[in-house]
């Protein structure tokens, strides 16, 4: 079974380490495109904030293989 990670600001995706997810913070746009850049091997499903799909509208409109599962959290 694949592992999943919550990307995004600090405040959004703390809380979902409890369930297991890889947490992995970034609070700006640079910072969200840098750590997606660099996910730790494995994961499967990253959880999005907004603020995160947002900033990584341009990756995730291009399709690509081998990219992991991605979902949007409310607002």
């Amino acid at each position: 079974m694949g592992r999943v990670a919550a990307l995004g600001e600090r405040s959004r995706v703390l809380g979902l380490s409890l369930a297991g997810a890889v947490v992995l913070v970034a609070e700006d746009d640079r910072a969200v495109r840098r750590v997606w850049r660099s996910l730790p091997d494995g994961i499967d499903l990253v959880i999005l904030t907004p603020a995160a799909a947002q900033a990584l509208e341009p990756e995730l409109a291009t399709p690509g293989g081998g990219r992991p599962l991605t979902v949007v959290m409310p607002p």
